[in-house]
């Protein structure tokens, strides 16, 4: 064979024949190679590759950058690698945890014989950024399961020894960059050289790695402070470690000790205490609040939290009407277009502002109204005679992606609102290097809920995904610190219990599809979980809303 022997790379409809074996790194850098953004991995014949791939036979290749989800795990992955090493270099006894996203961030606290400050922080920014000056190599290299516990086991990193017990696979890939070694779950870019923007904040007691986004185009945004988000989460974390399921090895040890009934029943329980002190919080202030709105993103458990809101407020001897925002919505020849002639479904402003308010601020005032019903088939709102008027015991509860937002409750003084925000945060972690995105629970509960009861396809779900995502982006995480509450609707033992609903789906997914890299990370992640029968689970829990079985 020759050693000159040539294969051709398609890049974006363009051929370059260029000599076997040449890394994806070396083809940007020969030709010239350009995207839209930073350049962090690539899919080649729709198979996610580092830059650091070889190329052997005539491909099509597609660069990863951050404008796209894997790009930006790609970066925040090699962030949290340096920024672990930095923090063992300047506290070699210290232990650090990759808690959760905040203000468009990573949250991040530091266990250690020493009180994390603000100059304490800037000495770990500092340090990082020499790392990235040093260009050192991200060595990717495979390990048996008993030489990575005994890698860890010399790191100190004890957590990742419990959760190596349910590695479904003999083998696991490690990365190793100077001196430390870890796994972190996914794919690396070939040096630290690619890491330089990023900045580190102090944010008591532990600190946000600000990185790039793709709602940033690629770079870090500006700092939102979410104080009320933080509390949720902190308060989950406190939770868990109470109960002593922190991550998903101590999960998986209480289901096989037979212990997954209790934790169902201690999840639930839990919730709906927090439920019923929202409705005692109503009760409290029930000569004033008079709307109750309701919002969150997608697969959060909407529906499912309005209703049992509604049996906790008649408990306390109320009887509230439910009204849907979607009821509002204009004609659909009425919906405003947009400068491309397209209508946007997830706007404010699909919907009658003017006609919501005015029946608000009526029934408010006791008088009686029609309130209308939208048709979707035909596009149209119609009016059915369903005419309401309050009674001194009824509460007004509307749910809607919108209900947060003041523009679409302007007339209606605050005093007379009570604003809830829920999502699902999950608190549960892989161990303390790797978290569980919040997102992707959401994703694995909608896909369920979408196969079982719309009929729909994995794929038809992950396609509407990014609209989904956009749409949360702009029209309901900005409005979330105006609530008045917020509920975390995560359950602890939930992703046992929805593994063999969606493991199945995963597998038999089509591996042409461009989906596939997405579906892969969840299937792999999801392995890990031992399986929950949920049988103990009670017909009113949210999670029924997306297996089945509600009692609502």
């Amino acid at each position: 064979m020759s050693v000159n022997q040539k294969i051709k790379v398609e890049v974006d409809g363009r051929v370059y024949e260029t000599e076997k074996g040449i890394t994806v790194e070396r083809l940007i850098e020969n030709f010239e190679l350009t995207s839209s953004s930073q350049i962090v991995a690539a899919k080649v014949n729709n198979r996610i590759q580092e830059l650091t791939y070889s190329l052997n036979d005539d491909c099509r290749v597609e660069f990863v950058d951050l404008l796209s989800s894997d790009g930006i795990r790609i970066y925040i992955r090699g962030l949290t690698f340096i920024f672990i090493r930095a923090c063992r270099e300047l506290f070699p006894k210290c232990s650090v945890s990759i808690e959760h996203s905040m203000s468009k961030g990573l949250y991040c606290e530091i266990y250690g014989d020493f009180t994390l400050t603000p100059s304490k922080v800037k000495r770990i920014e500092k340090r990082m950024r020499e790392i990235v000056e040093l260009k050192e190599p991200f060595e990717r290299y495979k390990v048996s399961i008993e030489e990575a516990k005994a890698i860890f086991e010399g790191m100190e990193f004890y957590d990742k020894l419990e959760i190596l017990e349910y590695r479904p696979e003999k083998t696991v890939n490690l990365y190793r960059c100077g001196w430390m070694t870890d796994y972190l779950y996914g794919y690396m870019v070939p040096n630290t050289g690619y890491l330089d923007s990023f900045s580190l904040m102090f944010y008591l007691p532990g600190v946000i790695l600000r990185h790039p986004t793709i709602e940033a185009k690629g770079r870090i945004p500006e700092f939102e402070d979410s104080p009320n988000l933080y509390k949720v989460f902190r308060d989950a974390e406190k939770w868990s470690k109470s109960i002593h399921v922190e991550n998903v090895a101590q999960l998986n040890k209480t289901i096989q000790e037979g212990r997954g009934g209790d934790l169902i029943r201690i999840c639930e329980a839990h919730q709906e205490n927090q439920i019923r002190d929202i409705a005692n919080e109503i009760n409290a202030h029930a000569d004033r609040i008079k709307l109750i709105l309701i919002a969150g993103p997608s697969s959060s458990g909407k529906t499912t939290l309005a209703q049992r809101l509604r049996v906790q407020l008649m408990v306390n001897g109320f009887n509230p009407v439910p009204i849907s925002l979607d009821d509002y919505f204009y004609n659909r020849e009425d919906i405003p277009v947009d400068e491309n002639g397209e209508r946007d479904l997830e706007s404010i402003d699909i919907i009658d502002i003017e006609l919501f308010n005015e029946q608000m601020t009526a029934l408010i005032q006791g008088e009686e109204v029609e309130i209308p019903r939208y048709n979707f088939q035909t596009g149209q709102r119609e009016y059915r005679g369903n005419k309401v008027k309050l009674k001194s015991d009824q509460l007004i509860i509307v749910e809607g992606i919108h209900a947060l937002n003041e523009k679409l409750s302007a007339m209606i003084p605050k005093s007379n609102k009570y604003k809830i925000y829920i999502s699902a945060l999950t608190q549960l972690n892989i161990d303390h290097h790797n978290r569980i995105p919040t997102t992707d629970t959401r994703l694995i509960r909608r896909m369920i809920r979408d196969h079982q009861f719309r009929g729909s396809s994995i794929e038809e779900t992950l396609n509407l995904w990014p609209n989904v995502r956009r749409g949360e982006e702009k029209n309901i995480f900005p409005f979330q610190e105006e609530a008045d509450v917020m509920l975390n609707t995560a359950l602890i033992y939930e992703l046992a219990v929805l593994k063999p609903y969606i493991l199945p789906l995963l597998e038999e997914f089509d591996e042409n599809s461009p989906y596939y890299i997405e579906v892969n990370r969840l299937k792999k992640f999801m392995k890990y979980f031992v399986e929950l029968e949920e049988d103990d689970i009670p017909n009113n829990s949210i999670l029924r809303e997306f297996i089945g079985g509600s009692c609502f």
